[in-house]
């Protein structure tokens, strides 16, 4: 053996005994995704079932989500009283009401924003015609469209129903018509006009009807197959929740809102049917700022813009659909702080959404079945609360 080889061969035992008496340092596993704390959850689970006990709703489901750790379901009481007494399923589809809002109106007004088809503080009547500015905006200056998106426009809360109109084409006459009644961003107050004023805008702007435009630009990219407006064209009436009884009908597949109901399903303030699970992954992607599983629905731009304050200064604050900090606010409840964002909707669901601990919940119900019950505001605090405790762990 020459030397080359004696010196190569004595490395290589010093080297593997050098090896031996080294541990080996392997890099630590990913620790396991923190679980949820079940506990506030099963105290809110007997809470719930009181409320039903108590009738104040027939049922409800409930989901509650962590970014990394399962999600808690559950689902409570029946999904219909009359005709007949039926069970509720987790998959049942329910008129989600003012969700419409910021889940439709508010996600295509972010895309449009972003597209440059507007800016927040150009007056409607530049956008959308047959708008007169009114004279009584003078003393706060033009009705811009951030005074819609912010519920700062002083316009009034509904559209009136008498004398009995219908039709779309009427519902925009009606808000077109509608007068502030407080210069527009001096004052806060919840309005549907707000709402059938913009989807007339996203109209003018893209020449589309607007339960397309949910379809092609929101619903479809985020895979939400199971949620949309005019339910009966794509779910048997057994998948659907039921909400108030009307003369001798129980409504089922037709919108609740009576102003939506009359223009034939579809308005931008309501109408639209989901499951949790859909609302649940629309939550995922505003968590995932904009961007879920590689498919991009907000930009960066138009994802600030829809949960951060654009409000007029000094008044409650709302984002483009979304509710932060407001008289509305009671659905985070009393741990997750300002910040996060959520909206409510008539027939008795809630959704809150907290980027600071990546969680959110979903609550669903008809507590407007089958008849209009007492609001429950409370148990949207309740349920805020107890998911805010879960997703701390």
């Amino acid at each position: 053996m020459s030397r080359r080889d004696l010196l190569l061969d004595g490395a290589g035992v010093a080297l593997g005994a050098a090896l031996a008496a080294t541990p080996m340092t392997l890099p630590a596993a990913p620790a396991a995704p923190r679980p949820l704390d079940p506990e506030p959850l099963r105290s809110l689970g007997r809470r719930i079932d009181q409320a039903i006990g108590a009738g104040r709703l027939p049922g409800a489901v409930l989901w509650v989500e962590r970014a990394g750790a399962a999600p808690y379901t559950a689902v409570f009481g029946q999904r219909a009283r009359e005709p007949e007494v039926e069970p509720l399923a987790l998959d049942a589809v329910f008129d989600v009401a003012s969700l419409t809002k910021p889940v439709v109106t508010g996600v295509l007004c972010a895309q449009l924003l972003d597209h440059g088809r507007f800016e927040l503080d150009d007056p409607v009547a530049r956008h959308l015609p047959g708008y007169a500015e009114p004279a009584a905006s003078a003393g706060g200056g033009a009705l811009t469209v951030r005074h819609l998106l912010t519920h700062s426009s002083g316009l009034p809360a509904v559209l009136p129903l008498d004398p009995a109109w219908q039709g779309a084409a009427a519902a925009r006459a009606l808000a077109l018509a509608a007068r502030p009644t407080d210069p527009p961003g001096t004052t806060f107050r919840y309005s549907d006009v707000n709402y059938h004023l913009l989807a007339a805008l996203l109209q003018t702007w893209t020449g589309e009807p607007l339960d397309r435009l949910a379809r092609e630009r929101v619903l479809q990219p985020l895979g939400l197959r199971d949620s949309g407006y005019l339910p009966l064209q794509q779910h048997p009436a057994t998948r659907l929740v039921p909400t108030e009884r009307v003369g001798s009908e129980v409504l089922r597949g037709q919108v609740h809102d009576p102003a939506a109901r009359r223009m034939g399903g579809v308005a931008g303030h309501a109408g639209l049917f989901a499951p949790a699970a859909d609302l649940a992954t629309f939550a995922r992607m505003i968590l995932g700022r904009g961007t879920l599983q590689g498919r991009r629905v907000l930009s960066g731009r138009a994802w600030a813009a829809m949960t951060t304050s654009q409000s007029p200064r000094g008044l409650p604050q709302r984002g483009l659909g979304w509710d932060i900090d407001s008289p509305y606010s009671r659905p985070r409840g009393r741990v997750w702080p300002v910040g996060g964002f959520g909206h409510t909707g008539f027939t008795g669901c809630a959704m809150w959404i907290d980027p600071a601990s990546q969680g959110f919940y979903v609550f669903l119900s008809n507590r407007v079945h089958p008849t209009v019950r007492e609001g429950i505001v409370d148990l949207y605090e309740a349920v805020g609360t107890a998911a805010a405790e879960a997703c701390a762990g």
